[in-house]
This record gives structure tokens, sequence and C-alpha cells, in this order.
């Protein structure tokens, strides 16, 4: 397989995945295989991603700063990304809200449905809602912000989930390296370069095991997944998310790509295939960043002191796919459940749904715990979150392949508009 290009192998993986997943679910025995047999493998893979993620984001995020000329080109930089990145999750759950209120997929739920799903699902959405709640109570207004700085680097480099700390701490560093005498930091610049060339290698080796492990997942996915008759009853709450994160893709961040980027968006999008297949069959944006950032030098030309920046940051606090979700979601389950939202809590949603994203750990699964936080933040149970747990996890999976391309436009952008470019992207005709 090693002539053929790597979306295409992951291609092939996620297709033969979801037929043996099928096959699986056709005899007796075959579910208990797939989760003892097939599914490790998936899990293998996904830890051998999460392995490199931290490494990967401490050497290259302290190369790129450090390699900044100053503090103010810093500063440039960091606006206009986190300003692009507030900008578009903001549009990202107000579309959500305006799809959610025009198609009312609550409206299609029987009543029989809704109490099957309740029930299946209560026990192992009370954990989630437990964990949630317990969050919510420790956490204060300013609770973001103490969490971004931590009190032991070497703790926080233990758990993808404190990404945010490692930033914060390889900013630190590398805004000490710009402005210190190049003299005193050039043999540690020597290693950070050998470090970043050592990590981009151990990427590369793995990459060869995508489409094995993509296989594996999937396969699992498939296998272990509910009855078809939920997926029916969830069909248009579905059919919602999907149509939003259609439209935000290859509408929306088309647009921005044209037009903001200057590049054609079917060349944008055959750049970053790789990084969305792989972000879709983990649903991690943090695992996939290393695919991401490979995309963006190799294919999208995008300069290392840009991708090393942008990237890690987006992975951490760009989700927009996620909000977009959950937009939809927390109206759905109100809809659902008889509430009639007033416009100021509509609006509340789009406020709480960008700032709980910005802490949201890119892992699978941060979304539901995120949920809960908006629905309680309009007064809606979260109870009625066990309504659409059956169908989550392909979501997560879509929603995630959305975040990674937020992540990849907007490296694009800043990469075309912040400073001079020594390696132009593809015009467009």
């Amino acid at each position: 397989m090693k002539k053929i290009p790597l979306h295409w192998q992951i291609l092939i993986g996620i297709t033969a995945g979801i037929s043996v997943g099928l096959l699986c679910t056709q005899f007796a025995g075959g579910r208990e295989f797939a989760i003892d047999w097939i599914k490790p493998f998936g899990t293998i893979f996904i830890n051998l991603l999460k392995l490199i993620a931290i490494p990967l984001i401490i050497v290259s995020l302290i190369k790129g700063v450090s390699d900044l000329k100053d503090v103010t080109q810093l500063s440039a930089l960091g606006v206009r990304t986190f300003g692009l990145y507030i900008l578009t999750t903001v549009i990202a759950v107000s579309l959500g809200l305006a799809l959610v209120n025009f198609i009312q997929p609550g409206n299609f739920i029987m009543e029989n449905t809704r109490q099957d799903m309740l029930q299946s699902f209560a026990g192992e959405m009370q954990y989630k809602i437990d964990e949630a709640t317990e969050i919510k109570e420790t956490r204060g207004p300013l609770q973001v912000l103490v969490d971004i700085v931590p009190d032991n680097i070497f703790h926080a480099a233990t758990a993808n989930s404190n990404m945010l700390q490692i930033i914060f701490f390889s900013l630190l560093v590398g805004i000490a390296m710009i402005m210190l005498p190049f003299g005193q930091i050039e043999s540690f610049k020597n290693v950070l370069d050998a470090g970043n060339a050592i990590v981009l290698k151990i990427v590369d080796i793995m990459m060869i095991f995508a489409p094995y492990g993509v296989f594996a997942l999937l396969a699992a996915l498939v296998a272990e997944a509910p009855s078809i008759d939920v997926f029916k009853a969830l069909g248009m709450y579905a059919f919602t998310v999907v149509l939003g994160l259609v439209i935000l893709v290859y509408g929306v961040y088309s647009l921005f790509i044209y037009f903001f980027g200057k590049m054609n968006p079917f060349h944008f999008f055959k750049a970053i295939l790789p990084a969305q297949l792989l972000g879709f069959s983990t649903s991690s944006s943090a695992a996939t960043l290393p695919v991401t950032m490979e995309c963006a030098e190799e294919n999208l030309g995008i300069r290392k002191e840009v991708l090393s920046f942008v990237l890690p940051i987006g992975a951490t606090i760009n989700m927009d796919g996620t909000c977009l979700y959950q937009g939809v979601a927390a109206i759905f389950i109100a809809q659902v459940m008889g509430y009639d939202l007033t416009m100021a809590q509509q609006l509340s949603v789009i406020a709480t749904a960008t700032l709980a994203s910005i802490g949201a750990a890119a892992v699978p699964g941060a979304g539901i715990l995120m949920l809960v936080i908006v629905l309680e933040s309009i007064g809606v149970s979260p109870a009625g979150i066990a309504l659409i747990f059956a169908v989550d996890r392909p979501l997560d999976m879509l929603r995630t392949a959305v975040n990674v391309s937020g992540d990849a436009m907007v490296a694009t952008i800043i990469n075309r508009v912040g400073m001079k470019k020594s390696n132009p992207p593809q015009e467009t005709a």
C-alpha cells in the first residue's frame, strides 16, 4: 500500500472496517469478537497518536514562537488567531440554532421511542451528568483562567486533558527565548530543531499504521452500534446536525478560504483530507494534530512558525463543529421535553457554548460534558441528553472532522494575511 496516497489508504480502512463491523452483527458472538479481537488495535492506534501529542506541541510551539523576530510580531499573530477562532465559533453555534429552530426535529420523536431511549441510556448518562455537575459546582467564573496556569509543568504533562497548560508553558518559554540574545539560546534552539525532526519522523512511522487503526476503530464502532430503530427515531436530529456541519465546512469555510486565504477551496479540502479522515476516525482533535500539522506544512505550504502556533491552540480552543452540535442538541432536547425557550435563553446558548469550548479537552466525548453546562445555563434538565446519546458517537466523529478543518482554515488565512509568505499557497484561478 506504499504507493497509494494516505487519504486513499484511510478511506479503504474505513470502508473495510464498516463492512467487517456489519458482518460481525450478522452472527452470534460477532459483537464480542469485534470488541475482544479487533477493537484493541484501534485503541493502540489512538494511544500512539495521544503519545506524541504533548511532545509535538512542546517542541513545535516553542520553536515556532522563538523563530519570530520579536514579541510584537507574536502579539499580532495571537490577536488574529484568537479573533478568527472566536468568530468562527460564534458563526457555527448561530448556524446550529437557526437550523434547529427552522427544522424543529424535536417534533419528529414519538412518545414511545422517547421513553425507550430515556430508559436505555439513563444509567450511562447519569455518570456523565454527575461528572459535569461536580465540575460546574466547583468552578467559579474565572476558573478557566486559573486552569490555564499550571502549578507543576511535569504534572501537567501527564495528561492530554491539560493541553491549555502545556500551551501556556510553551508560549512562556518561547517568549523568553525571543527576549534573550541569540548567543544564549543557540544551543537550545538546536536541541529544539533536532527534537522537532525526531517527533515528525515518529509521526511518519505512526501513519504507516493509520489505515489498520482506522479499520479497527470503525469495525468495533459498527459492531457496538445500538438498534437501527433508535437511529430512525433520531434521524431528523442527526440530519439537522449533519446539514449544519456541511454548510459550515463547505459553505462558510469555503468562503473564508476563497476571500481571505486566497486559495481554491477544492485545493484546500484535498490537501487536508487525511487529517479530516483521521479526525473522523479518532474523534479527537488532539490525536489528529500531528497529521493536521503535516498536511498544513506539506500540502498547504503553511510556514512552520505559523502552523506551530495556530494549530496546537486551535486543537484546544477551536470547537466549531462541537459548538454547532451543542446549539442543535440543546434546542432539540428542549423541544422534546416541552421547554419553551425565550430568545434571551437561546442567545445565552451562543455565549455559553463559545466560552465552554475554550476549556474543553480535545478528546472523544468532551462535547457531552460541555452540553450539560449549556443545558443548565438555560434551565433544561441534563437528563434529556439520554435522548441523543444513541447517535452521539457517529456525530462526534463528524464534528471532530469539522474542528480539524476549522483549525487548518484559520492557519491558512493567518499564513496569507498575517505576514509575508516564503512559500505561498496555490492561488485561485
